[in-house]
């Protein structure tokens, strides 16, 4: 283990001094990771993105473009031939279609490069030409970052935690049904271990679509190929009174510390380690319809994701980033398109007020953090309707279920973000004075200009605040 430490440490010392050497007297390169958690639309997020840096008519706070200082955006060849490509191809044609759809869902981690030809600016303009900057940008499951918490944890205290967590939910009534029966102290029966290990992915499945977001670990989710291996096959279980070698305690004890050895660890050594950028997308809006516990979860698992940009606290990470650090640190509410204009900035005031413990934490470690609202791809057009008599701001789209076209009044949010964050804080079993409507609704069919990307909502702030400083 002390052997392994040494060399990741050498190794990452070697690679850094190349970057650096490399990105100061050749191309530069920003590697922008992007996560959030399930349906904080991470896909959509990478495609309007994507699109609209590629066709920059709808990106006028890009600063960049705005001075016509980028002369061309290309995409290339990703540079790590061991990753998946993200599909960015087929996703912009799912949405642009003649029957517009949202693409699928990405499942594991994937990359994409898209390279800028950059015209300087300032004093150095007319000494130099164009030069090449290079944006990969890498795409990872959040549930992947919250595994990160693991690496603090035995079994013995993840197992405590999780099940005092999850024991209210009625997500969790067959699986803590299963866990209680079970004694751990009794030898291990290979089909006991695959019984509880498929009842809590269960759970944790149904959890996931009932807006829940504290999901760990992360590849039950996503197995991938790890699907029916021994380190996907344990689950947390009540400490018993003795856990004599052999038992089923230690084992799941056993492959819970594989887990973390195996599968998370290498994560964020070969890939989570290199980020320079990063965004973290939230379904705020999705935590507050859902109601005040959702959204307390919400909040306190945003604040654990965010312990992966402290590596200072974690051992393994401060050994493996050796002074490295994400720049800079994007939090964004997804499908602020479901509420009028009038309403962004109240979200984006819940989202700070949110994240405020997490952003100070990740503040303090030198990172620059910004949190606003955004619709990565728009789907509604705002209109006002009649409500009990009163005329209220809404939106208007195409169903996702029907096609059919509704309008829609979400709710007013609060000027102040306390007197949502608070009941929910407070343990409140829903909303007292208020009601929040959330609809899915399907991307619009739009015809494209020459030059334009698809609609979309403070994509071009997004992107000024993530790259800017490097056009």
């Amino acid at each position: 283990m002390v052997l392994r430490r040494l060399t990741d440490g050498v190794a990452r010392g070697i690679e850094g001094a190349v970057t650096t050497v490399s990105e100061t007297f050749f191309e530069p390169v920003i590697r922008l990771g992007v996560t959030g958690l399930s349906r904080a639309g991470k896909t959509v997020f990478i495609t309007g993105l994507v699109a609209n840096l590629l066709d920059r008519g709808r990106m006028p706070q890009l600063r960049a473009h705005a001075e016509g200082r980028i002369d061309a955006v290309f995409l290339q060849p990703q540079p790590d031939d061991t990753l998946p490509r993200f599909d960015f191809e087929n996703h912009l044609a799912a949405i642009l279609g003649d029957e517009p759809r949202w693409p699928s869902s990405t499942r594991s981690i994937s990359e994409l490069r898209l390279s800028f030809r950059v015209r300087p600016s300032g004093m150095i303009a007319g000494l130099t030409g164009p030069r090449t900057v290079h944006l990969d940008i890498v795409d990872y499951p959040g549930e992947w970052l919250l595994d990160l918490a693991l690496l603090e944890k035995s079994y013995a205290q993840w197992s405590e935690e999780t099940l005092k967590r999850i024991a209210p939910r009625p997500e969790a009534r067959d699986f803590m049904a299963t866990a209680r029966a079970a004694d751990g102290s009794l030898p291990l029966e290979e089909t006991q271990a695959q019984a509880l290990a498929h009842s809590f992915t269960g759970y944790l499945q149904a959890a996931r679509r009932s807006g829940w977001s504290d999901c760990t670990p992360g590849r039950f989710l996503l197995p991938g190929d790890l699907a029916g291996s021994p380190v996907l096959t344990f689950a947390p279980l009540p400490l018993p009174a003795q856990t004599p070698r052999n038992s089923l305690w230690r084992e799941m004890g056993r492959r819970y510390e594989s887990y973390k050895e195996n599968v998370v660890k290498p994560f964020f050594r070969e890939h989570f380690s290199r980020i320079d950028r990063q965004v973290v997308l939230v379904d705020a809006m999705g935590a507050i319809h859902a109601g005040p516990q959702a959204l307390e979860d919400l909040r306190r698992t945003m604040a654990e994701i965010l312990s992966a940009f402290r590596p200072g606290r974690n051992s393994f990470l401060s050994t493996l980033l050796l002074g490295h650090r994400v720049e800079r640190i994007l939090f964004a509410a997804t499908m602020a398109d479901h509420l009028h204009h009038t309403q962004h900035p109240r979200l984006t005031a819940i989202m700070e007020a949110m994240l405020r413990e997490a952003r100070d934490r990740a503040a303090f470690a030198g990172s620059l953090t910004a949190a606003m609202s955004l619709g990565s791809v728009r789907a509604t057009v705002e209109e006002e309707v009649t409500r009990h008599g009163e005329t209220v701001e809404a939106v208007r789209g195409r169903l996702l279920a029907t096609g059919r076209q509704v309008a829609m009044y979400p709710g007013e949010l609060p000027t102040d973000p306390t007197k949502i964050l608070s009941p929910a804080r407070e343990g409140a079993d829903r909303w007292l004075d208020a009601e929040f409507a959330l609809m899915t609704f399907a991307p619009a069919r739009v015809i494209l200009k020459p030059g334009e990307g698809p609609p979309h909502i403070r994509l071009d702030r997004a992107a000024e605040f993530l790259i800017g400083d490097r056009l």
